[in-house]
């Protein structure tokens, strides 16, 4: 007879529980069978499992990093800074995770990667719709990069409210516009679908923030965690080009993207930009 508390004497007083008349608590929570049977491989190629678990966890990265994110707007518009610097920095460690995804998959030779890529059809990592949550959040927003989720209604509703929300730079200056920075009202109340677009007054109260004789007061710590989650996007999305340039040099990208050509863009683009420009003027 079978015993969900086997005999200490038996088995060892170390001895973990072995014997559970379902599944193991352990799969209950973590999901770990749904997890280890999503990967369907469209090719014969022994690389093509690499690339799509690596894709997979870079997903649950941004899931991850999303939860942070909007956990620090919220807490940031309630005011609760100690609660938004929690979830900032968390979300610091996470990206360094996230960053170290490419690896595996940051030394593929051309003909490694062709030798699966026409399984991908017209897949592309801009497709991802987490990834696109993590965008907005940062203000990068744009309504066009719905349009490829219309024939998934939850998450293009997901999008639509996103695209629609503060971003967490939104929350900051609004922050800034209630202690008394001189933050202007067309920044305050612009709007939200458009991509953030840098002013020289917030570039100024960054400047006179950072100028402060106390360097541990709480908007100079948080204009760091700012710029330290600037740096490992920055970096994320180096790393992209990278990846892609050895992978592909510059041929058009999977699903119609310029590739290269577009990465290069991205990776020229700041996010939270007077952060970095108001170091000069400090």
């Amino acid at each position: 007879m079978s015993t969900n508390h086997p005999d200490p004497e038996a088995t060892g007083a170390d001895t973990p529980y072995l014997d559970f008349a379902g599944t193991t608590p352990y799969e209950d929570y973590v999901q770990a069978d749904v997890l280890t049977h999503l990967q369907h491989l469209r090719s014969d190629d022994p690389g093509e499992m690499v690339f799509l678990v690596t894709t997979q966890v870079m997903e649950l990265w941004f899931t991850v990093i999303v939860h942070e994110w909007e956990t620090a707007t919220r807490a940031l518009r309630e005011d609760r800074i100690p609660v938004a610097r929690d979830a900032l920095k968390r979300s610091l460690r996470e990206l360094e995770a996230l960053n170290e995804s490419w690896r595996p998959l940051a030394g593929l030779t051309p003909a490694q990667f062709n030798s699966y890529r026409g399984s991908l059809g017209e897949g592309s990592g801009f497709q991802s719709a987490m990834y696109r949550r993590m965008e907005f959040l940062l203000g990068d927003k744009s309504a066009s990069m719905l349009v490829p989720h219309r024939g998934a209604p939850r998450v293009y509703a997901e999008l639509e409210k996103a695209l629609g929300e503060p971003s967490l730079y939104d929350e900051i200056l609004a922050l800034l516009a209630r202690r008394g920075y001189a933050i202007p009202e067309a920044v305050t109340t612009r709007d939200l679908t458009k991509r953030y677009e840098p002013s020289p007054e917030v570039e100024a109260v960054w400047a006179e923030i950072y100028a402060s004789d106390d360097q541990n007061d709480e908007l100079v710590r948080l204009g760091e965690l700012l710029t330290d989650v600037g740096e490992l996007v920055w970096r994320w999305r180096n790393d992209h080009l990278v990846a892609t340039r050895r992978a592909m040099g510059s041929k058009t990208g999977t699903g119609g993207s310029a590739g290269v050509a577009w990465l290069e863009k991205r990776a020229t683009k700041n996010v939270f930009p007077e952060l970095w420009t108001a170091r000069s003027h400090v």
